[in-house]
């Protein structure tokens, strides 16, 4: 029996549903009731995947939806729809057409449900990503405060740049309370931590935007990240691999941890150690430090055992 892959292009004010392999297409209102008729709908077809874009935030409280009623789904790349609706030379833009791409995507890909955030999960999202607002912000006071010499600037930035220490110090105890008020969040937390080289901001990142960590294969992680690195070649041609995609605040928490991990984590410190020593450029080298340590943090949580050196 086909497996059916629904598809849902997310907009402000409507979803519209494509259904694989039925060709079945309906669209519904984006509020409580056309919500509530979805998922009905979507019960009934039984469906082995239900695939939606993220649209920076009109697909929340669909997903938080969908996971209610236990429905499997999984939020995809736009970037990755938007290169599979070109490579199979479709043009044309509407949101039934998107839907059906989302769905045929869904289908080709063999793309498997994964664990969708519940409304707490997005919380800590949202603290974790408004940290890293703030933290970018403080970075650019700073480096304006570099270039000014006049001293009334520079009491401006300097008054900014206080304010904006004390959000950030706000946050930070918020994001520590949420996570410590969650045995599950804790107890990951406190995983993830035994691993030399990864610190709470690091580990609440993971908390709040890898929930599939510990739950999906090494291979599945690495990609969902972007550490699988793909390569280019043709005949006898062969290019270098590239890495690239996946959640792009998980990638670079996960490169901040190897760098560190390379001086301080004994197991990883060998490992690029022994690819330099081989011809590695250190770059590559410590994308590959990162690929392991992600693979490392994925089996503690997956084994629940806490780091060990040997």
């Amino acid at each position: 029996m086909d497996r059916i892959i629904v598809g849902i292009d997310v907009s402000k004010d409507r979803l519209d549903v494509a259904v694989r392999p039925s060709g079945e297409a309906f669209a519904v209102s984006r509020n409580a009731a056309g919500i509530e008729q979805l998922v009905a709908r979507l019960r009934k077809l039984s469906p082995h995947i239900v695939a939606l874009e993220a649209t920076g935030g009109f697909e929340t409280v669909v997903v938080a939806a969908l996971g209610a009623a236990g429905l499997p789904g999984a939020v995809v790349n736009p970037a990755q729809v938007r290169a599979f609706a070109k490579a199979l030379g479709q043009r044309a833009k509407t949101d039934p057409i998107d839907a059906g791409v989302i769905a045929h995507f869904a289908e080709a890909t063999n793309l498997e449900p994964r664990p969708l955030p519940d409304e707490q999960t997005r919380l800590l999202a949202d603290l974790v990503a408004r940290r890293r607002q703030i933290v970018a912000m403080i970075g650019a006071e700073r480096q304006r405060q570099q270039r000014l010499t006049a001293p009334r600037l520079s009491k401006s930035i300097a008054r900014l740049i206080k304010a904006l220490e004390k959000e950030l110090a706000s946050l930070d105890a918020d994001i520590g309370d949420a996570v410590q008020g969650s045995p599950a969040w804790r107890a990951k937390e406190e995983l993830v931590t035994s691993v030399p080289g990864i610190g709470p901001v690091i580990s609440r990142t993971l908390v709040a935007d890898l929930p599939e960590l510990g739950q999906i294969g090494h291979k599945q992680i690495t990609a969902l990240v972007g550490y699988a690195p793909f390569t280019r070649q043709s005949g006898k041609w062969r290019g270098k691999s590239f890495i690239g995609g996946g959640r792009t605040a998980v990638r670079a928490a996960i490169f901040m941890g190897a760098m560190v991990a390379k001086k301080h984590n004994p197991v990883l410190k060998a490992f690029f150690d022994r690819l330099v020593a081989a011809g590695k450029p250190k770059l590559v080298a410590l994308i590959a430090v990162a690929r392991k340590l992600l693979i490392i943090l994925n089996a503690i949580v997956r084994d629940n055992r806490p780091w060990q050196n040997a």
